[in-house]
């Protein structure tokens, strides 16, 4: 990398990477074991397609194997490559020890645009992707479980797992090998939603801590709080969703690679959804006037910035640009070394993408337990909760009766607490105690050393001394 010049996704990785080790007392030795990627395999198959046979190129890597199975998605995306692959997997072994989910870090991808193909093409190139994985153990519920990632979802881990099954017909826990599955071939409840839903309950963990507040200049609660998201994906639609509905936040512009919509008064984000669903474009939507270039909207006023997106769509170029005293990285990567230098400076706070977008491999984390337990959440004490809060109810209501005090219940109270935690109540539950204490341990390192100014870097020493402490466990 050239000074002045735009650092690489990978190089990103590594320089901030460089600036949390410079700041550990780690040997020389175990430093280069937990920078360097294990292992990468690429694979190129053909697939009998349109009358002729189409090759394509597949990679997978594994980064760490300082826990195992590894974690990390399979991306379908033309701009799939090694390095992209590689620093991908090393940013999965560095989220997985923050929010100990225990898991080592590994990611995959294939050059493929999926728009490019219809449903059973894709399957016949998907299957036969998880082929040539799956006969040499890069998809294995005790060594290497794959997820949904950019371009890939619950319907490609269905056929994914499915192959599994076709090749291991005797491995009970088959259905453990991916996460990220529909409901009705293993997945879990809440799923879908995660990593928009973790993106969300970071930001309320940040919102609790007086200290972040006062760096980013904010204050008060979410409620109110302007927001532009780049990206209407799984990611970006689900962060906006409950960010407007359950918190109050007004989404001012929502940009998407074909344009952005901007309103002050907030953007109604389902109604934005559903027009992208239907139209495959952004264009056209009657309600909120066109920015053809969307990427002008990331230097908007606001108060919170989330790219949801691709990574680095904020560099140097327009890093000097930002407004935004706030930005939560809801995608891997969305802001480059040279940029975050930039905002640093400026005194601009990061929630950095290892930590925001972490709630994906936390819930993932759930549904490989559910798989190795072959038993839903809640299936045997939900039932139980409810009667136990039957007797107190009824108990109090019998007091009430008999001291002729004529005390009420809160409308709505009885159906609340009666009803115990299903599957999703238990997800979320989880997702947030996860979050919070992520944060938590992210936070006690950013206020308490005068050498860490940032939080990526606070995320950053505590993820890496969490890889150190399970190398040196195993007598490394």
């Amino acid at each position: 990398m050239n000074p002045g010049t735009e650092p690489s996704f990978r190089d990103s990785v590594d320089i901030m990477f460089n600036r949390a080790v410079a700041l550990m007392d780690l040997s020389p030795g175990l430093e280069e074991k937990i920078r360097v990627c294990n292992a990468t395999y690429t694979v190129r198959f053909g697939v009998r397609l349109r009358g002729g046979i189409q090759t394509f190129t597949g990679y997978r890597s594994v980064h760490s194997e300082h826990m195992e199975p590894v974690k990390g998605g399979i991306r379908y995306s033309p701009g799939v490559n090694q390095n992209e692959v590689e620093a991908l997997a090393a940013l999965m072994t560095y989220k997985c020890a923050l929010v100990e989910a225990p898991f080592g870090g590994s990611k995959g991808g294939l050059c493929i645009d999926p728009r490019d193909y219809d449903e059973h093409e894709l399957e016949l190139i998907t299957r036969r992707f998880a082929y040539e994985l799956i006969k040499r153990d890069m998809i294995n519920p005790a060594q290497n479980v794959p997820a949904p990632d950019m371009g890939t979802g619950e319907r490609e881990m269905a056929w994914i797992a499915d192959q599994y099954k076709r090749m291991n017909t005797t491995d009970i826990n088959g259905v453990a090998c991916v996460t990220g599955k529909p409901i009705n071939a293993g997945g879990i409840h809440g799923r879908t939603e995660a990593t928009g839903r973790g993106v969300q309950y970071a930001l309320h963990a940040f919102f609790r801590d007086p200290q972040g507040m006062a760096k980013a200049g904010l204050g008060g609660e979410l409620d109110g709080k302007r927001v532009v998201v780049q990206g209407l994906g799984n990611v970006g639609y689900h962060a906006a969703k409950f960010l407007s509905e359950e918190d109050g936040c007004k989404i001012t512009a929502i940009i998407e690679r074909d344009g952005a919509l901007f309103d002050d008064r907030g953007l109604d984000v389902e109604e934005v959804h559903r027009w992208i669903s239907m139209h495959g474009t952004i264009k056209g939507y009657p309600d909120a006037p066109l920015e053809e270039d969307g990427a002008k909207l990331l230097e908007a006023e606001c108060d919170i910035l989330i790219p949801a997106a691709m990574e680095g769509v904020i560099n140097l170029t327009n890093a000097h640009s930002i407004k935004a005293p706030l930005i939560v990285e809801a995608a891997n990567g969305p802001v480059t070394a040279g940029a975050d230098d930039i905002l640093r400076a400026k005194g601009v706070v990061i929630i950095p993408d290892m930590y925001a977008n972490a709630g994906g491999v936390t819930v993932s984390y759930f549904e490989w337990v559910k798989n190795l337990s072959h038993i839903r959440f809640g299936r045997m004490q939900r039932r139980n909760e409810e009667s136990r809060h039957q007797l107190l109810v009824d108990e109090l209501e019998r007091l009430s009766a008999d001291s002729g005090v004529g005390w009420q219940l809160s409308p709505n109270f009885k159906d609340k607490y009666l009803r115990g935690a299903g599957e999703l109540e238990l997800v979320r539950s989880g997702l947030y105690d996860t979050m919070s204490d992520a944060y938590r341990s992210m936070a006690e390192v950013w206020h308490s050393r005068d050498d860490v100014d940032d939080l990526r870097t606070a995320a950053y020493l505590v993820s890496i001394g969490k890889v150190a402490a399970s190398y040196r466990a195993k007598g490394l």
